[in-house]
Order: structure tokens, then C-alpha cells, then sequence
């Protein structure tokens, strides 16, 4: 077995990243396929609520490997745990250092979410060329949009001249998301016919068809 990777990277701070972490790969986990997060962020928000998870359920029951690492360590952690898992899902620093040098390089695919205005599509581009740099497919992916957002994804193809891929599955600003992770869980477990679920749903679904 070898796993399909996906780094989710963002230098500008805010974007969503662990929140969209834990959820695909619930997501992916849900249609039993076997999931791999790593955190390698310094802030470990990915790991607290990884924690909160097995107090949740207990730490047999998670239904996910976890693993938090950083630095030399972190490129043997993924290779060893894609030869055994359908996905591995890393959550990246914010920052361009070693270790997200190291997630991005690894990555299948880079997963970019961003807000979707003008500023915070710009504020991609230095993960876009770090992508870029290692050789790795990057993919933004609308996060946190609110429900009259203007900024579409013909649009964004347009802001510059740097090339963007743009997933067609947006994920909205809403609730739920952050309700559900306090509990180490997701909207797909707490509310799994919402709005916020489709969405993830969706987007996991073009994930794993674009590798």
C-alpha cells in the first residue's frame, strides 16, 4: 500500500488549516479507507484536539493514526506511515522553514486554503512558489466563505501572475466546525447531514480523485 499525501500549507495565519485537517480526514476515514494525520505545526492545535479526540472516544477508537513530529524526523514519519495507510494528511507551519519545506516536498498534493478576498488570495503566493520550488501540485481551496462572497475561482485565476489551481468544492464560514472540534470531533459526526458536511464530503471526494 501507498498512501496518497496532501500537506495543507499556508503561511498567512488564520486560513483554517488544522480545522480542515481533522475534517478530510474524517472524511476519508468515514468511507473506510485508512487515515494518517501528522502534525508538524509548533502550535499543535491539530494534536489538542487529537487529544480531546481519545478522550472522547478512547485512544483505540479514533478511527486515525496520529502522529506529532517536527524537525529531521518528520520526512521518515510520513514515508513510513504511507506504506501502510490509504492517506496521510500533514498540517504544516505557517512559516516557509525546514519542516514545511519537508511537508511540501512530500505532498502528492498542497492543499492552500485561503478566505476568499483579494488579500488573502495574494497572501498565498509565497506557499504557491515554495509548492512551486519542491516540484509539488498545489490546489487553493476556498475555506471560511461567507455566504455572499463575491471572489469566485475564475476570479482568483486573474489576481496576478502567478498560475492557480482553484478546487471546485468550497467550504463555508460556519459554526458547527469549531463546535465540533472542541469535543475532538467534526461536523460529520455531530451534525452529518448539514450543510458543513456536504461540503466536506465534497471536497474530500475531488481530493482523492485529483492524485
Amino acid at each position: 500500500m501507498t498512501a496518497k499525501i496532501y500537506t495543507i500549507a499556508q503561511q498567512k495565519g488564520g486560513a483554517g488549516k488544522s480545522t480542515l485537517a481533522a475534517h478530510l480526514a474524517l472524511a476519508w476515514s468515514l468511507k473506510r479507507k485508512s487515515v494518517a494525520l501528522v502534525d508538524i505545526d509548533p502550535q499543535q492545535s491539530l494534536a489538542a484536539w487529537y487529544e480531546a479526540r481519545e478522550k472522547h472516544f478512547g485512544e483505540d477508537r479514533t478511527g486515525l493514526t496520529f502522529e506529532a513530529v517536527t524537525g529531521w524526523r518528520a520526512a521518515r514519519v510520513v514515508e513510513k506511515l504511507a506504506e501502510n495507510h490509504d492517506f496521510v494528511l500533514i498540517d504544516s507551519p505557517p512559516h516557509a522553514d525546514t519542516d514545511a519545506r519537508v511537508a511540501v516536498r512530500a505532498a502528492d498534493i498542497v492543499i492552500v486554503p485561503a478566505q476568499p478576498s483579494p488579500l488573502d488570495v495574494w497572501a498565498t503566493v509565497p506557499t504557491l512558489e515554495l509548492a512551486a520550488k519542491e516540484k509539488s501540485t498545489a490546489l487553493m481551496v476556498l475555506n471560511r466563505v461567507p455566504p455572499r462572497a463575491n471572489l469566485t475561482a475564475q476570479m482568483i485565476t486573474k489576481l496576478g501572475d502567478y498560475p492557480v489551481r482553484v478546487a471546485k468544492s468550497t467550504i463555508g464560514n460556519r459554526v458547527v466546525f469549531a463546535e465540533a472540534m472542541v469535543s475532538g470531533r467534526t461536523a460529520l459526526e455531530t451534525k452529518g447531514s448539514s450543510v458543513a458536511a456536504k461540503e466536506i464530503r465534497a471536497l474530500a471526494n475531488e481530493l482523492a480523485k485529483s492524485v
